[in-house]
């Protein structure tokens, strides 16, 4: 059975605000140096996926951008373009159809396009073993993460070794702990960090959105029966923004009776806000991490992301710095996962030349 790369591209990543913006959302951002995270995400999964079997679903505001900045790797009908934003299940959904009914089945690996992997050789062996193990088994499997700390910013998946098997049975699917939970979850030694990637069968999950989900494979039935027909186009922008939101997470991984999970431990880090750059870019003696143009006296424990123009600070402790051409970010580290209320004070404001 063929393999399938299919890439979520359709974020808004307003927790990387002012570098990211509606028109050029973080997946099109260079924040290792190298290259755009949905390309980097790209040549990653090309390496056990054919470059010609691989698709990304983004927004429709984003379909040229994605053709253009993915110029030479994808091809533009492998772009799937989502007329409103209703979340992973919607878009999960839509590519397994769009297999279904052009080649009848396979094996679709589901990525985001905003992870960062360190240990690439480890990450293809590990994908490449949950590929066989959907094939073998007709499960759903995702990947999940060796957790190195008690992290309070990650889903955990509780699991149990079966005897003999690489692949592990999942119990339960949990929230997002306090730090005394997330600290049991670690001496435990049962709980991963739940990565956010899946490996199924595209004929398995839509059976599963059948079985859990009817609303919304109703919707999937509709689209479908349009492919490759004159009306895909209109009857895709017919039913999709009435899709329900939920996130596969919700609407079928914590509900589904088969889902397995392999472990990895190949220096994944899913690179939501400013407080992961580290993972990303080399600190300093004095613990600061940035990028562009900078100058730091007497500073520590700093992030700063210079884009347009000098940052210069005179101790200053444990703060982000970001700078666009028209908006500059300062808040403490410890609270990056709020930058997205500025966001959305904007939307509120209408001041939609920041946005």
């Amino acid at each position: 059975m063929k393999t399938y790369g299919v890439i979520m591209a359709g974020g808004g990543g307003t927790r990387f605000w002012p570098l990211s913006r509606k028109e050029l959302p973080k997946q099109f951002l260079n924040l290792t140096g190298k290259d755009i995270m949905v390309n980097e995400t790209f040549d990653r999964l090309t390496r056990f996926v054919s470059p010609e079997n691989v698709f990304v679903v983004t927004n429709q505001i984003h379909s040229v951008l994605t053709q253009e900045r993915m110029a030479g790797r994808i091809q533009k009908d492998h772009i799937l373009s989502e007329p409103a934003a209703r979340n992973t299940a919607a878009c999960i959904g839509y590519a397994a159809m769009e297999i279904v009914k052009k080649y009848e089945d396979g094996i679709m690996c589901i990525l985001a396009s905003d992870h960062f992997i360190g240990d690439e050789d480890t990450y293809v062996s590990v994908m490449r073993e949950a590929v066989r193990t959907a094939e073998d088994t007709d499960a759903l499997v995702t990947v999940g993460i060796r957790p190195v700390f008690p992290s309070t910013g990650y889903g955990y998946i509780r699991n149990t070794k079966i005897e003999g098997k690489r692949y592990r049975r999942v119990e339960e699917f949990v929230e997002k702990p306090d730090l005394e939970t997330a600290r049991a979850y670690l001496e435990d030694g049962r709980y991963a960090w739940n990565s956010g990637m899946f490996v199924w069968k595209a004929s398995t999950i839509l059976s599963w959105f059948e079985k859990l989900l009817p609303d919304i494979y109703a919707c999937l039935v509709r689209i479908g029966e349009a492919m490759n027909t004159p009306q895909e186009t209109d009857e895709i922008k017919s039913v999709y923004p009435v899709i329900p939101k939920i996130s596969i997470d919700y609407g079928i991984m914590e509900r589904a009776d088969k889902v397995l999970m392999l472990e990895g431990d190949f220096g994944w880090n899913d690179i939501g806000s400013y407080d992961t750059l580290p993972a990303l870019l080399k600190a300093d003696e004095a613990g600061n991490v940035c990028s562009g143009e900078h100058l730091l006296l007497d500073s520590s424990n700093c992030i700063c992301y210079a884009k347009d123009r000098l940052i210069a600070a005179v101790g200053i402790e444990g703060l982000v710095v970001a700078e666009t051409q028209d908006a500059v970010l300062v808040c403490p580290r410890d609270r990056v996962q709020e930058v997205k209320k500025i966001v959305e004070q904007l939307e509120r404001d209408g001041r939609e030349r920041y946005l």
